[in-house]
């Protein structure tokens, strides 16, 4: 073990640009691309300027994540597949008649990720795609991410609760696709941003989306725990990311009495509960056994509740390349969040944890580690004001994406 720290972040996005998703997608799609295409207009400011090289560009990319210390990345997406309505995050999952080129979309991703993946393959963890309006074909692309290498496991699309034509995570067709998961042990992502209802087009709308989308991401949770599909399935691996963890204890105490009251009693209130759908086991015991946390940039919130977390399961992420992200200041907020621990917390929140359930192998990180990783002094020479340049953006517990902001 060198003196410097190796340093993975547990959240980043990457995503390719069309005319390169053009050369991974089926080509009986062609056509019905290129008319799409030409008709897309891009309302993201990130993805118009010369910042979106930062998705594909291995030389810009690579040098500003080393520059900053980060030597392994758990990709996910941030550009706009084909066919997609939005920014992949924001959409909601394919109605019916969407499904086939919506479907062709992903793949054409999921195909270009495993190159940018593989040409660092210590380095780069990607988090492939798939959709569950229908579990077979979920599973073949669950099969065919892990065949391919993608590490960093699946993107689970969130249900928001006016999506009628995909079951609910609770629901008992899915189990086939947990089953499959659970023996290929593929790491299920939950990311911040998806989830949310169609606020329509009103002036307001994102306004409502960013005061809203740390309760809709927090849903998958719920469902997964009181839906018991955690105690059906009990070597899931399930990641909640860019969400902050400071929420986690309040949330799990509140459903840990909830499970406790309703065996007890048999109801809440005047509801009377059949406790046969009970599951046998409280909230926090599931989520201690299945359940992990990508924190990108952790307030000093975030990072006091990591023993009611799990310091086990608790991994930090920089949200590159996001402009709410710790970039540029990526050293600077490691100190200020990191110093007083203690170093084998450390070690394990900042590398060991995400390559542990990623997949990466910290041997491999070693040489880039000792060249670019923050020193032992470094990280823990406390930062000496609460005045910086550290962007607030960094700092933010609530983790909200805003690439279309």
């Amino acid at each position: 073990m060198t003196d410097n720290y190796t340093v993975i972040s547990a959240d980043t996005h990457a995503g390719g640009s069309h005319s390169a998703y053009r050369e991974y997608l089926d080509s009986a799609w062609h056509e019905e691309f290129d008319a799409w295409r030409g008709l897309y207009k891009n309302p993201y400011k990130d993805l118009g300027d010369d910042r979106r090289l930062r998705n594909w560009d291995n030389e810009m990319r690579n040098t500003t994540q080393l520059g900053e210390g980060v030597v392994g990345e758990v990709v996910f997406p941030n550009t706009v597949p084909p066919f997609f309505p939005s920014f992949v995050l924001f959409a909601q999952p394919p109605k019916p008649e969407e499904y086939a080129k919506r479907r062709a979309g992903i793949q054409a991703h999921n195909r270009w990720l495993k190159d940018f993946c593989d040409e660092f393959g210590e380095r780069r963890a990607g988090v492939g795609q798939i959709f569950l309006n229908d579990v077979d074909d979920a599973i073949e692309d669950v099969k065919w991410i892990k065949e391919n290498g993608l590490r960093g496991g699946i993107l689970l699309p969130n249900i928001a609760p006016d999506v009628k034509w995909v079951k609910p995570l609770y629901d008992p067709v899915h189990d086939r696709l947990w089953e499959v998961i659970e023996d290929l042990e593929v790491p299920v992502n939950m990311h911040s941003g998806t989830g949310n209802p169609d606020y329509g087009k009103y002036p307001i709308s994102m306004l409502l989306y960013i005061n809203e989308v740390g309760f809709y991401t927090q849903r998958p949770l719920v469902h997964l725990i009181m839906g018991a599909v955690f105690e059906r399935f009990e070597r899931l691996n399930f990641i909640l990311t860019e969400i902050g963890s400071a929420w986690i204890p309040p949330l799990l105490n509140q459903l840990d009495a909830t499970i406790k009251t309703i065996r007890a009693t048999g109801e809440t209130g005047e509801i009377k509960y059949d406790r046969g759908v009970l599951p046998s086991m409280l909230a926090s015991e599931m989520f201690a056994r299945n359940c992990w946390v990508g924190v990108s940039g952790p307030s000093e919130a975030d990072i006091a509740c990591r023993y009611e977390v799990g310091v086990d399961h608790f991994m930090w992420g920089s949200d590159y390349p996001h402009d709410e992200g710790t970039s540029p200041h990526t050293r600077e907020h490691l100190r200020r969040r990191f110093s007083a621990l203690d170093e084998a917390e450390c070690r394990k929140m900042l590398a060991g944890n995400a390559a542990r359930l990623y997949g990466f192998d910290l041997d491999a990180l070693a040489p880039l580690a000792a060249e670019y990783g923050p020193t032992f002094e470094e990280l823990h020479t406390p930062v000496e004001s609460e005045e910086s340049s550290l962007l607030a953006g960094a700092t933010l517990s609530a983790d909200m994406d805003s690439a279309a902001l």
